[in-house]
């Protein structure tokens, strides 16, 4: 899921019934540009891409042969266009299926293992930043499963084809094609500035790179050097990685020492749901309107301080789960547009956190 980049999370939020666009195969595996069956066309042979790269190298202030060469040898990738689709109509969310793929002994005996070796790292971010480290480890863990699974496409070959070809069946098939060859742009900015060939990076499907599965552009705002090394390292530093996620929860306003979320009931003698759920994941009640509208909370959400969201979690057939979301839930949701996303993330770390002893 990082950075998370809104039009990516979008997305995500609506493919619930897959792990998140972020968690691939393992890294080890060979890259599937190499896979293809089919003979792979280059974007060495499209107007649109040669035009862009042109105009990148004008706006950016690079070498425009460099741009050329580097976008002219990317290959479409048709599995890409493939996992790109929307989700068949009708297909149904289920909370309790979603969350049994990230709250599972694997999972869990590595996100130990990681607190484990990464203990002081992770309080001093949390220090720094004010960010919990059990949501820095439920990120990790769900985006990657603490670095095995961080993509087996070649960057340069995922963003050129979302950017050129992306398929035209999605609903917004025009605003995801400009975000892609934004990130397309931001990715060959950052491999110049580094000094980083572009044809060698692994990442997701969608392009997302790292323990942390920043997209590009997440790379550029919110990735640090955490272990003051003199680079920012996504891939091999989990000092940078950690540092990272606490800068990227930061920056989006996240409030130190506020719950992300609370229990839920409903009284049916005021119970108004429709306007409830009228918000989505946006905070907008005040406590006195949210129990007024027939939402049931106790003890300190009683006291809560800011706005409450009520967050609705599909079951499939079986009844919904409900939550009372907080406006820190709502910045968990940054990383994925997702709130089955964001309570995953935040079980999985609260969960690696009762197997690790204190000191």
């Amino acid at each position: 899921m990082q950075s998370v980049n809104r039009f990516l999370c979008a997305l995500a939020a609506t493919l619930l019934v897959a792990a998140p666009a972020l968690a691939q195969s393992p890294a080890k595996t060979r890259p599937n540009s190499a896979a293809q069956s089919a003979p792979a066309f280059t974007y060495d042979q499209s107007e649109a891409a040669m035009a862009f790269a042109a105009d990148l190298a004008v706006r950016r202030n690079l070498d425009p042969a460099w741009v050329r060469q580097q976008i002219g040898q990317a290959q479409r990738m048709p599995t890409v266009i493939r996992l790109m689709r929307p989700a068949p109509t009708g297909t149904p969310k289920n909370w309790a299926a979603y969350r049994a793929r990230f709250i599972e002994p694997v999972r869990l005996r590595a996100g130990q293992r990681f607190w484990e070796d990464n203990r002081e790292t992770l309080a001093r971010a949390e220090i720094e930043f004010g960010v919990p480290a059990s949501l820095i480890v439920g990120v990790i863990g769900v985006e990657s499963l603490y670095g095995q699974h961080t993509g087996t496409f070649r960057v340069i070959d995922a963003l050129s084809t979302l950017a050129f070809d992306f398929p035209t069946s999605h609903p917004r098939a025009s605003a995801r094609t400009e975000f892609f060859k934004s990130e397309l742009e931001q990715f060959l900015s950052l491999s110049e500035r580094t000094g980083t060939d572009p044809q060698s990076p692994l990442g997701s499907y969608a392009g997302a790179m790292g323990w942390p599965q920043f997209m590009p552009s997440s790379w550029v705002k919110y990735a640090i050097d955490f272990d003051a090394d003199g680079k920012v390292d996504l891939n091999n530093s989990q000092a940078d990685v950690i540092g990272s996620v606490a800068n990227y929860f930061k920056a989006f306003g996240w409030q130190t020492g506020m719950p992300t979320h609370y229990p839920v009931s409903f009284d049916p003698s005021k119970l108004d749901l429709d306007t409830l759920l009228a918000p989505d994941i946006l905070p907008t009640f005040g406590v006195e309107s949210f129990t007024a509208k027939g939402a049931v909370i106790e003890g300190p959400a009683l006291q809560h301080p800011g706005k409450l969201a009520l967050v609705l979690l599909e079951n499939a057939g079986a009844p919904p789960s409900y939550v009372a979301g907080t406006e820190n839930f709502y910045v968990v949701t940054r990383y994925n547009w997702s709130s089955y996303y964001a309570l995953a993330v935040i079980e999985l770390g609260d969960a690696v956190r009762a197997l690790v002893p204190s000191r």
